[in-house]
């Protein structure tokens, strides 16, 4: 049975899909008003696991993932620039595919962005308004929460000091703050803005959730993510509206990451430990290591990054590719060692177990490394035999479907090109010439190949190359 942290309850819960065997998933997307940070992947890690898990126990999952391009923090960059509000997110839109295929983050069905979106806002403000939920003020719609008995349920914020009709027009603002939101704001001099039945304005940021979501997964649906900072006012916000609007519950199972810090310390720009995929991947990280890193730390907890954890983050990884190269390429006899199929088995149940318990990352990965320690003593013994290597491998690559740390398969075969330069090195080696040799590695290994002097000889593997700028 799988296992879930309700934000709206507070309390482990089974997971129950609204409908058989079929998932419904919105997820917080970015807002694009700057490169995205090392902080917002550990979050959009932590929901690819997620997707991919329930994938992986046989659910079709519908995803979609919002692309916040209009609110205050975007409209004062590309003013700050000069360019149109379009061109100013484009640049940043086209960086956020780019991780996320870096990352091996697997795409939603949907990637709706607010702007493709003004007609359907307007609508959900106007059938507010006509309930009674929402007012106009000065050109401005604002939501009234003290219509709406359950403000607070997620966030469990304290409503004593509310006072009715306070309002408030930034997108994001103080925690403590309590007052009534806006839904649509009244256009202003050189702002961006949209001539419709409300005036001519622009859309608050909690209502393009709401009509996002509901657009593609209808007005109830079975998971909301996002992070922590998200819940109020944002996802209490959504809730308010959504359930206002259709009179129906809005979502079931509202999940939230933690928080990602940098060697103990909040980001920032100022400090210099606000890093982006594209800072990393100059530095030579190899960003499979980067997703391992991410996603090892359970998503309610704070992950603290360091230069440190990247390290024993590639570490265990180069142990797993490793352990695959072994079962590969090393001479195994045929044959099969029939209790190597129950560590298989056992290393399978304990890491869907780990999974199906809130996601705990941290047991299904023991799962993985425990066994990989033990088949490494059967097959220095000789005791690992060519139908097991297949099984384990098969197995391996199977789980990895949920943790996507793996590159793809490697092709069996070099050109004959590359069997000569390998020769060429080998040569060189022979005869001591190290700097023809080194050249040799050095080239082969820019064109993505890997070589390995081991004492039973030179072994090679294909390594991938990732070349990015943004």
């Amino acid at each position: 049975m799988i296992k879930f942290f309700n934000t709206l309850s507070h309390k482990i819960e089974p997971f129950h899909s609204i409908k058989k065997n079929e998932v419904k998933l919105y997820t917080c997307g970015p807002t694009v008003y700057d490169y995205p940070h090392i902080g917002n992947y550990r979050a959009y890690i932590f929901e690819d696991l997620l997707k991919r898990f329930l994938v992986f126990m046989g659910y079709n999952v519908t995803h979609v993932m919002n692309i916040t391009d209009v609110d205050d923090k975007t409209i004062r960059g590309a003013d700050k620039e000069g360019i149109s509000l379009k061109e100013y997110t484009g640049k940043f839109i086209d960086a956020f595919y780019r991780d996320l295929n870096t990352l091996n983050i697997s795409k939603a069905d949907h990637y709706p962005r607010a702007t493709e979106n003004i007609p359907e806002m307007v609508h959900m403000v106007k059938s507010l308004c006509k309930k009674g939920y929402a007012y106009e003020k000065d050109g401005s719609y604002y939501f009234n929460i003290s219509k709406f008995k359950d403000y607070g349920k997620l966030s469990k914020i304290n409503l004593d000091g509310l006072k009715s009709s306070v309002r408030i027009d930034s997108d994001e603002y103080e925690k403590e703050s309590v007052h009534d939101f806006a839904l649509w704001k009244a256009g202003k001099k050189g702002e961006p803005a949209w001539d419709t039945d409300l005036g001519f304005g622009r859309p608050g940021w909690h209502i393009e959730c709401s009509v996002m979501s509901s657009k593609y997964l209808g007005d109830t649906f079975d998971i909301h993510c996002g992070g922590v900072d998200n819940i109020f006012p944002h996802h209490e916000n959504e809730i308010a509206q959504s359930e206002a609007h259709s009179g129906k519950k809005f979502v079931h199972y509202w999940l939230h990451c933690h928080h990602l810090i940098v060697n103990g310390d909040k980001m920032s720009k100022s400090k210099g430990n606000c890093f982006t995929i594209n800072d990393l991947l100059r530095r030579k990280v190899d960003p499979l290591a980067l997703r391992l890193l991410l996603l090892s730390t359970h998503y309610r907890k704070t992950l603290n990054f360091t230069f440190k954890a990247l390290e024993q983050s590639q570490s265990a990884l180069d142990r797993l590719k490793d352990f695959l190269y072994e079962l590969n390429n090393r001479p195994i006899k045929p044959g099969e060692n029939k209790s190597i199929q129950g560590l298989i088995e056992r290393m399978q149940r304990k890491f869907i177990a780990g999974l199906s318990d809130n996601l705990n990352i941290s047991s299904a990965l023991t799962a993985i490394f425990e066994s990989i320690k033990k088949i490494n003593i059967l097959l220095t013994k000789g005791a690992v035999f060519k139908k097991d290597a297949e099984n384990i491998i098969s197995s391996l690559r199977s789980l990895d479907k949920v943790l996507a740390i793996l590159p793809p398969k490697e092709k069996k075969d070099l050109t004959e090109k590359i069997h000569k330069k390998i020769e060429e090195r080998n040569k060189a080696r022979k005869e001591r010439d190290f700097k023809l040799a080194d050249k040799i590695r050095d080239d082969l290994l820019e064109q993505g190949i890997l070589l390995e002097d081991t004492e039973s000889g030179v072994r090679w593997k294909f390594q991938k190359n990732v070349n990015s700028d943004k």
